[in-house]
Protein backbone atom coordinates (compact mmCIF):
# COMPACT_ATOMS: atom_id res chain seq x y z
CA UNK A 1 0.00 0.00 0.00
CA UNK A 2 2.83 1.71 0.58
CA UNK A 3 4.27 1.47 -2.15
CA UNK A 4 1.24 2.41 -4.53
CA UNK A 5 0.62 5.92 -2.45
CA UNK A 6 4.75 6.93 -3.37
CA UNK A 7 3.81 5.87 -6.96
CA UNK A 8 0.47 7.73 -7.09
CA UNK A 9 2.54 11.34 -5.47
CA UNK A 10 5.19 10.10 -8.10
CA UNK A 11 2.40 10.48 -10.94
CA UNK A 12 0.43 13.37 -9.56
CA UNK A 13 2.53 15.63 -7.88
CA UNK A 14 3.30 17.62 -10.37
CA UNK A 15 -0.48 19.22 -10.09
CA UNK A 16 0.65 22.35 -8.27
CA UNK A 17 4.02 22.42 -10.47
CA UNK A 18 5.21 26.37 -11.22
CA UNK A 19 2.04 27.85 -10.13
CA UNK A 20 2.46 26.67 -6.30
CA UNK A 21 6.44 27.69 -5.98
CA UNK A 22 6.08 29.58 -3.06
CA UNK A 23 9.80 29.69 -1.89
CA UNK A 24 10.30 29.67 1.62
CA UNK A 25 14.03 30.48 2.56
CA UNK A 26 14.18 28.18 6.09
CA UNK A 27 16.69 28.54 8.38
CA UNK A 28 17.54 25.87 11.07
CA UNK A 29 18.38 26.42 15.02
CA UNK A 30 21.74 25.09 14.16
CA UNK A 31 22.25 27.56 11.30
CA UNK A 32 21.65 25.60 8.36
CA UNK A 33 19.75 26.65 5.67
CA UNK A 34 16.92 25.17 2.90
CA UNK A 35 14.86 26.00 0.35
CA UNK A 36 11.48 24.69 0.24
CA UNK A 37 8.17 24.77 -1.73
CA UNK A 38 5.60 23.45 0.73
CA UNK A 39 2.72 21.21 -0.75
CA UNK A 40 0.98 19.17 2.04
CA UNK A 41 -2.21 17.80 -0.18
CA UNK A 42 0.11 14.76 -0.99
CA UNK A 43 1.68 12.88 1.87
CA UNK A 44 4.98 12.82 -0.31
CA UNK A 45 8.28 14.67 0.49
CA UNK A 46 11.26 15.19 -2.22
CA UNK A 47 14.71 16.36 -0.64
CA UNK A 48 17.56 17.23 -2.26
CA UNK A 49 21.41 17.61 -0.86
CA UNK A 50 24.16 18.75 -3.19
CA UNK A 51 27.39 19.12 -2.25
CA UNK A 52 30.10 21.23 -3.61
CA UNK A 53 33.62 20.07 -4.58
CA UNK A 54 32.53 16.95 -6.28
CA UNK A 55 34.92 14.49 -7.86
CA UNK A 56 37.19 17.63 -8.63
CA UNK A 57 38.84 17.11 -5.16
CA UNK A 58 39.56 13.17 -5.61
CA UNK A 59 43.56 14.00 -3.90
CA UNK A 60 46.78 13.28 -6.25
CA UNK A 61 46.71 9.97 -7.84
CA UNK A 62 43.61 8.83 -6.50
CA UNK A 63 41.40 9.85 -9.08
CA UNK A 64 38.11 7.59 -9.39
CA UNK A 65 37.80 7.53 -5.39
CA UNK A 66 35.29 10.29 -5.24
CA UNK A 67 33.29 7.96 -7.98
CA UNK A 68 34.13 4.76 -6.17
CA UNK A 69 32.41 6.29 -2.91
CA UNK A 70 29.67 7.63 -3.56
CA UNK A 71 28.25 4.79 -5.38
CA UNK A 72 29.17 2.70 -2.45
CA UNK A 73 26.56 5.09 -0.35
CA UNK A 74 23.80 3.02 -0.59
CA UNK A 75 25.62 -0.17 -0.10
CA UNK A 76 24.90 -0.51 3.73
CA UNK A 77 25.62 1.54 6.32
CA UNK A 78 25.08 1.23 10.60
CA UNK A 79 24.13 -2.02 11.26
CA UNK A 80 22.91 -2.68 7.94
CA UNK A 81 24.41 -4.23 5.31
CA UNK A 82 24.27 -3.52 1.70
CA UNK A 83 21.02 -6.08 1.33
CA UNK A 84 19.76 -4.92 4.84
CA UNK A 85 19.79 -1.35 3.72
CA UNK A 86 17.53 -2.13 0.33
CA UNK A 87 15.08 -3.69 2.45
CA UNK A 88 14.56 -1.41 4.82
CA UNK A 89 14.14 1.51 2.23
CA UNK A 90 11.98 -0.40 0.01
CA UNK A 91 9.66 -1.50 3.30
CA UNK A 92 9.14 2.01 3.75
CA UNK A 93 8.48 3.12 -0.11
CA UNK A 94 11.53 5.12 0.35
CA UNK A 95 14.03 5.95 -2.44
CA UNK A 96 17.62 6.95 -2.44
CA UNK A 97 20.07 8.02 -5.08
CA UNK A 98 23.50 9.36 -5.21
CA UNK A 99 25.55 10.65 -7.89
CA UNK A 100 28.89 12.40 -8.13
CA UNK A 101 29.84 14.97 -11.38
CA UNK A 102 33.47 17.13 -11.45
CA UNK A 103 31.94 19.80 -9.08
CA UNK A 104 29.33 18.15 -6.95
CA UNK A 105 27.69 15.33 -4.99
CA UNK A 106 24.04 15.15 -5.50
CA UNK A 107 21.69 13.31 -3.22
CA UNK A 108 17.96 12.71 -3.43
CA UNK A 109 15.64 11.69 -0.93
CA UNK A 110 11.61 10.70 -1.74
CA UNK A 111 9.48 9.45 1.20
CA UNK A 112 6.18 9.37 2.10
CA UNK A 113 5.12 11.79 4.86
CA UNK A 114 4.29 9.10 7.18
CA UNK A 115 7.91 7.14 7.37
CA UNK A 116 9.39 10.24 7.33
CA UNK A 117 11.61 10.01 10.32
CA UNK A 118 12.62 6.16 9.13
CA UNK A 119 13.43 7.75 6.01
CA UNK A 120 16.01 10.40 7.33
CA UNK A 121 17.63 7.93 9.47
CA UNK A 122 18.31 5.62 6.75
CA UNK A 123 19.71 8.54 4.97
CA UNK A 124 21.47 9.72 7.69
CA UNK A 125 23.48 6.53 7.94
CA UNK A 126 24.43 6.62 4.61
CA UNK A 127 25.81 10.14 4.82
CA UNK A 128 27.29 9.92 8.19
CA UNK A 129 28.34 5.73 8.38
CA UNK A 130 28.21 4.17 5.13
CA UNK A 131 29.68 0.59 6.13
CA UNK A 132 32.63 0.42 3.14
CA UNK A 133 32.14 -3.79 3.38
CA UNK A 134 34.68 -4.96 1.52
CA UNK A 135 32.86 -7.22 -0.41
CA UNK A 136 30.11 -4.14 -1.55
CA UNK A 137 33.93 -2.06 -2.63
CA UNK A 138 34.75 -5.22 -4.57
CA UNK A 139 31.09 -5.50 -6.03
CA UNK A 140 31.28 -2.02 -7.00
CA UNK A 141 34.97 -1.74 -8.28
CA UNK A 142 34.48 -4.31 -10.72
CA UNK A 143 31.39 -2.48 -11.82
CA UNK A 144 33.12 0.60 -12.52
CA UNK A 145 35.87 -1.06 -14.07
CA UNK A 146 33.82 -2.54 -16.50
CA UNK A 147 32.33 0.90 -17.25
CA UNK A 148 35.92 2.10 -18.10
CA UNK A 149 36.54 -0.43 -20.32
CA UNK A 150 32.89 -0.37 -22.27
CA UNK A 151 34.14 3.77 -22.31
CA UNK A 152 37.66 3.08 -24.09
CA UNK A 153 35.40 1.92 -27.00
CA UNK A 154 33.18 4.42 -27.43
CA UNK A 155 33.85 6.86 -29.93
CA UNK A 156 32.01 9.83 -27.88
CA UNK A 157 33.44 9.26 -24.66
CA UNK A 158 36.84 9.10 -25.90
CA UNK A 159 36.29 12.37 -27.87
CA UNK A 160 34.86 13.88 -24.59
CA UNK A 161 37.78 12.49 -22.62
CA UNK A 162 40.36 13.71 -25.31
CA UNK A 163 38.57 17.45 -25.59
CA UNK A 164 38.54 17.74 -21.84
CA UNK A 165 42.74 16.28 -21.63
CA UNK A 166 43.73 18.33 -24.25
CA UNK A 167 42.35 21.63 -22.36
CA UNK A 168 42.64 21.06 -19.22
CA UNK A 169 45.94 19.10 -18.69
CA UNK A 170 46.78 17.87 -15.22
CA UNK A 171 43.44 20.26 -13.73
CA UNK A 172 40.92 18.24 -12.19
CA UNK A 173 38.91 18.42 -15.62
CA UNK A 174 40.96 17.28 -17.87
CA UNK A 175 40.55 13.63 -16.61
CA UNK A 176 37.78 11.59 -16.15
CA UNK A 177 36.15 11.45 -12.89
CA UNK A 178 35.47 7.58 -13.20
CA UNK A 179 39.07 7.18 -12.76
CA UNK A 180 41.64 5.04 -15.43
CA UNK A 181 41.86 1.43 -14.30
CA UNK A 182 45.12 1.30 -12.88
CA UNK A 183 43.95 4.22 -10.42
CA UNK A 184 40.55 2.22 -9.30
CA UNK A 185 42.41 -1.23 -8.86
CA UNK A 186 44.98 0.71 -6.62
CA UNK A 187 42.29 2.31 -4.29
CA UNK A 188 41.92 1.11 -0.88
CA UNK A 189 39.21 0.97 1.52
CA UNK A 190 41.35 3.92 3.70
CA UNK A 191 41.52 6.01 0.45
CA UNK A 192 37.17 5.57 -0.26
CA UNK A 193 37.11 6.77 3.58
CA UNK A 194 39.54 9.85 3.24
CA UNK A 195 37.01 10.55 -0.05
CA UNK A 196 34.17 10.33 2.29
CA UNK A 197 35.38 12.76 4.72
CA UNK A 198 36.61 15.44 2.11
CA UNK A 199 33.19 15.18 -0.01
CA UNK A 200 30.63 15.21 3.03
CA UNK A 201 31.40 18.23 4.43
CA UNK A 202 28.97 20.59 6.39
CA UNK A 203 30.83 23.78 5.25
CA UNK A 204 29.79 23.16 1.50
CA UNK A 205 26.26 21.68 1.40
CA UNK A 206 23.23 22.89 -0.07
CA UNK A 207 19.62 21.32 0.41
CA UNK A 208 16.09 21.57 -1.25
CA UNK A 209 13.11 20.33 -0.32
CA UNK A 210 9.30 20.19 -1.99
CA UNK A 211 6.32 18.68 -0.26
CA UNK A 212 4.32 17.59 2.81
CA UNK A 213 6.73 19.24 5.31
CA UNK A 214 6.35 22.43 6.95
CA UNK A 215 9.82 24.78 7.38
CA UNK A 216 9.76 23.79 11.25
CA UNK A 217 9.86 20.27 10.35
CA UNK A 218 12.41 20.84 7.71
CA UNK A 219 14.48 23.03 9.70
CA UNK A 220 14.49 20.07 12.62
CA UNK A 221 15.44 17.71 10.00
CA UNK A 222 18.44 19.06 9.08
CA UNK A 223 19.86 19.65 12.07
CA UNK A 224 19.24 15.58 12.86
CA UNK A 225 20.68 14.76 9.32
CA UNK A 226 23.63 16.75 8.81
CA UNK A 227 24.62 17.38 12.73
CA UNK A 228 27.66 14.95 12.57
CA UNK A 229 29.44 15.61 9.09
CA UNK A 230 32.81 17.11 9.38
CA UNK A 231 32.46 20.65 9.84
CA UNK A 232 34.67 21.62 6.34
CA UNK A 233 36.39 20.19 3.08
CA UNK A 234 39.60 20.56 1.73
CA UNK A 235 40.17 23.87 -0.37
CA UNK A 236 38.56 23.83 -3.88
CA UNK A 237 40.62 23.25 -6.62
CA UNK A 238 42.08 26.18 -9.02
CA UNK A 239 40.12 28.11 -11.34
CA UNK A 240 40.94 27.29 -14.94
CA UNK A 241 41.25 30.39 -17.80
CA UNK A 242 40.88 28.27 -20.79
CA UNK A 243 42.84 29.16 -23.81
CA UNK A 244 42.24 26.96 -27.42
CA UNK A 245 43.32 27.52 -30.92
CA UNK A 246 41.67 27.29 -34.18
CA UNK A 247 42.48 23.88 -35.72
CA UNK A 248 40.99 19.81 -35.22
CA UNK A 249 42.69 16.87 -33.57
CA UNK A 250 42.07 13.42 -35.00
CA UNK A 251 42.06 10.64 -32.74
CA UNK A 252 42.66 7.76 -34.91
CA UNK A 253 39.50 5.14 -34.11
CA UNK A 254 38.04 1.90 -35.75
CA UNK A 255 34.62 2.98 -36.52
CA UNK A 256 32.54 4.05 -39.65
CA UNK A 257 31.32 7.19 -38.19
CA UNK A 258 33.57 10.16 -37.00
CA UNK A 259 32.49 11.78 -33.44
CA UNK A 260 33.61 15.57 -33.21
CA UNK A 261 33.63 17.67 -29.92
CA UNK A 262 34.47 21.21 -30.54
CA UNK A 263 34.51 24.68 -28.27
CA UNK A 264 36.47 27.04 -26.83
CA UNK A 265 36.32 29.50 -23.28
CA UNK A 266 32.67 30.31 -22.92
CA UNK A 267 30.81 32.72 -19.84
CA UNK A 268 30.61 32.34 -16.41
CA UNK A 269 26.84 31.61 -15.22
CA UNK A 270 26.90 35.21 -13.04
CA UNK A 271 28.07 36.83 -16.23
CA UNK A 272 25.73 39.87 -16.61
CA UNK A 273 25.06 38.56 -20.43
CA UNK A 274 24.61 35.12 -19.39
CA UNK A 275 21.25 35.14 -20.34
CA UNK A 276 21.90 37.43 -24.21
CA UNK A 277 24.45 34.11 -24.33
CA UNK A 278 21.86 31.37 -23.66
CA UNK A 279 19.52 33.03 -26.01
CA UNK A 280 22.35 33.01 -28.79
CA UNK A 281 22.94 29.20 -28.22
CA UNK A 282 19.22 28.36 -29.07
CA UNK A 283 19.82 30.27 -32.39
CA UNK A 284 22.95 28.47 -33.01
CA UNK A 285 22.53 25.05 -32.24
CA UNK A 286 20.45 24.95 -28.26
CA UNK A 287 17.40 25.02 -30.32
CA UNK A 288 16.65 21.61 -31.85
CA UNK A 289 15.76 21.67 -35.44
CA UNK A 290 15.02 25.44 -35.33
CA UNK A 291 18.93 26.35 -34.72
CA UNK A 292 21.15 26.94 -37.57
CA UNK A 293 23.50 24.10 -37.17
CA UNK A 294 20.79 21.84 -37.06
CA UNK A 295 19.29 23.41 -40.53
CA UNK A 296 22.62 23.90 -42.39
CA UNK A 297 24.49 20.62 -41.31
CA UNK A 298 21.58 18.22 -40.78
CA UNK A 299 18.65 19.88 -43.07
CA UNK A 300 19.87 21.62 -46.18
CA UNK A 301 23.42 19.04 -46.29
CA UNK A 302 22.01 15.67 -44.72
CA UNK A 303 26.15 15.66 -43.36
CA UNK A 304 24.45 14.21 -39.81
CA UNK A 305 21.33 13.11 -37.53
CA UNK A 306 21.97 15.74 -34.75
CA UNK A 307 24.31 18.51 -34.12
CA UNK A 308 24.33 20.43 -31.14
CA UNK A 309 26.26 23.59 -29.00
CA UNK A 310 25.89 24.34 -25.15
CA UNK A 311 27.24 26.41 -22.43
CA UNK A 312 28.87 24.59 -20.03
CA UNK A 313 29.24 27.08 -16.94
CA UNK A 314 31.72 25.26 -14.62
CA UNK A 315 32.32 26.23 -10.73
CA UNK A 316 36.57 26.26 -11.59
CA UNK A 317 36.59 27.19 -15.35
CA UNK A 318 33.51 27.75 -18.36
CA UNK A 319 33.38 25.84 -21.96
CA UNK A 320 31.45 26.92 -24.92
CA UNK A 321 31.00 23.39 -26.88
CA UNK A 322 29.30 21.32 -29.04
CA UNK A 323 29.32 18.11 -30.65
CA UNK A 324 28.11 16.04 -33.69
CA UNK A 325 28.77 12.67 -36.11
CA UNK A 326 29.49 12.22 -39.32
CA UNK A 327 30.07 9.85 -41.61
CA UNK A 328 34.26 9.56 -42.50
CA UNK A 329 33.97 10.95 -45.92
CA UNK A 330 31.54 13.85 -44.78
CA UNK A 331 32.98 15.04 -41.63
CA UNK A 332 35.51 17.42 -42.98
CA UNK A 333 32.75 19.29 -44.90
CA UNK A 334 30.21 19.13 -41.59
CA UNK A 335 33.72 20.66 -39.69
CA UNK A 336 33.98 23.04 -42.53
CA UNK A 337 29.67 23.88 -42.08
CA UNK A 338 30.39 24.78 -38.85
CA UNK A 339 33.01 26.58 -38.61
CA UNK A 340 31.38 29.30 -41.26
CA UNK A 341 28.23 29.55 -38.83
CA UNK A 342 30.08 29.93 -36.05
CA UNK A 343 32.06 32.94 -38.16
CA UNK A 344 28.71 33.87 -39.55
CA UNK A 345 27.27 34.56 -36.05
CA UNK A 346 30.24 36.22 -34.74
CA UNK A 347 30.24 38.89 -37.18
CA UNK A 348 26.41 39.39 -37.61
CA UNK A 349 24.14 38.07 -35.09
CA UNK A 350 20.70 36.87 -35.48
CA UNK A 351 17.68 38.28 -37.16
CA UNK A 352 14.89 39.62 -35.35
CA UNK A 353 13.08 36.36 -35.92
CA UNK A 354 15.31 34.19 -34.84
CA UNK A 355 15.25 35.93 -31.42
CA UNK A 356 11.43 36.42 -30.90
CA UNK A 357 11.34 32.21 -31.88
CA UNK A 358 14.17 31.69 -29.29
CA UNK A 359 12.84 33.51 -26.69
CA UNK A 360 9.08 31.78 -27.39
CA UNK A 361 10.95 28.54 -27.08
CA UNK A 362 12.96 29.29 -23.02
CA UNK A 363 10.12 30.78 -21.97
CA UNK A 364 7.04 28.72 -23.50
CA UNK A 365 8.60 25.49 -21.73
CA UNK A 366 10.06 26.54 -18.68
CA UNK A 367 6.76 25.81 -16.62
CA UNK A 368 6.73 22.11 -18.07
CA UNK A 369 10.04 21.38 -15.79
CA UNK A 370 8.02 21.92 -12.56
CA UNK A 371 6.35 18.53 -13.26
CA UNK A 372 6.83 17.31 -9.74
CA UNK A 373 8.19 17.53 -6.32
CA UNK A 374 11.65 15.93 -6.99
CA UNK A 375 12.11 18.19 -10.39
CA UNK A 376 11.32 21.44 -8.29
CA UNK A 377 13.36 20.27 -5.21
CA UNK A 378 16.28 19.48 -7.78
CA UNK A 379 15.59 22.97 -9.26
CA UNK A 380 15.39 24.75 -6.38
CA UNK A 381 19.07 23.49 -5.14
CA UNK A 382 20.38 24.18 -8.29
CA UNK A 383 19.29 27.79 -7.92
CA UNK A 384 20.97 28.01 -4.78
CA UNK A 385 24.94 26.41 -6.20
CA UNK A 386 24.73 28.96 -9.18
CA UNK A 387 24.14 31.90 -6.80
CA UNK A 388 20.29 32.73 -7.70
CA UNK A 389 17.87 34.23 -5.43
CA UNK A 390 14.53 32.60 -4.80
CA UNK A 391 12.75 35.46 -6.81
CA UNK A 392 14.69 33.76 -10.20
CA UNK A 393 11.51 31.33 -10.70
CA UNK A 394 8.86 34.54 -11.63
CA UNK A 395 11.99 36.74 -13.24
CA UNK A 396 13.39 34.17 -15.41
CA UNK A 397 10.87 34.54 -18.56
CA UNK A 398 11.25 38.23 -17.98
CA UNK A 399 15.20 38.40 -17.99
CA UNK A 400 14.71 36.58 -21.26
CA UNK A 401 12.39 38.87 -23.14
CA UNK A 402 14.44 41.54 -21.80
CA UNK A 403 17.29 40.80 -24.52
CA UNK A 404 17.17 42.47 -27.00
CA UNK A 405 19.18 41.89 -30.81
CA UNK A 406 21.89 44.67 -29.58
CA UNK A 407 22.47 42.79 -27.03
CA UNK A 408 22.47 39.47 -29.11
CA UNK A 409 25.32 41.27 -31.58
CA UNK A 410 27.35 42.56 -29.17
CA UNK A 411 27.27 39.37 -26.93
CA UNK A 412 27.69 37.02 -30.15
CA UNK A 413 31.23 39.03 -31.14
CA UNK A 414 32.24 38.81 -27.72
CA UNK A 415 31.37 34.67 -26.95
CA UNK A 416 32.07 33.29 -30.51
CA UNK A 417 35.40 33.38 -31.04
CA UNK A 418 36.09 31.25 -34.67
CA UNK A 419 40.38 31.52 -34.12
CA UNK A 420 39.70 29.56 -30.83
CA UNK A 421 37.06 27.24 -31.87
CA UNK A 422 38.97 23.63 -31.75
CA UNK A 423 37.50 20.34 -32.97
CA UNK A 424 38.60 17.17 -31.61
CA UNK A 425 37.62 14.12 -33.93
CA UNK A 426 37.59 10.70 -33.40
CA UNK A 427 37.32 8.26 -36.12
CA UNK A 428 39.22 7.74 -39.47
CA UNK A 429 38.01 11.09 -40.99
CA UNK A 430 39.07 11.69 -44.75
CA UNK A 431 40.46 15.52 -45.57
CA UNK A 432 41.42 16.42 -41.83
Amino acid sequence: MKRLILTVGLMFCGAFAQASTDIQVVESEAGHTAWLVEEPSIPFVALELRFKGGASLDAPGKRGAANLMVALLEEGAGDLDARGFAAATESIAAQFSYDVSDDSVSISAKFLSETQDEAMELLRQSLIAPRFDQDAIDRVRAQVLSGITSDAKDPDTIATQSWDNLVFGDHPYGSDYSGTLDSVSALTRDDILASHQSLLADDRVYVAAAGDISAEELGALLDKLLADLPASGPEMPADFDVQTKAGVTVIPFDTPQSVAVFGHKGMKRDDPDFFAAYVLNVVLGGGGFEARLMNEVREKRGLTYGVYSYLVPKDHAELYLGRVASANDRIAETVSVIRDEWAKMASAGVTEDELNRAKTYLTGGYALRFDGNGPIARILVGMQMEGLSPDYIKTRNANIEAVTLEDIQRVAGELLQPDQLHFVVVGQPEGL
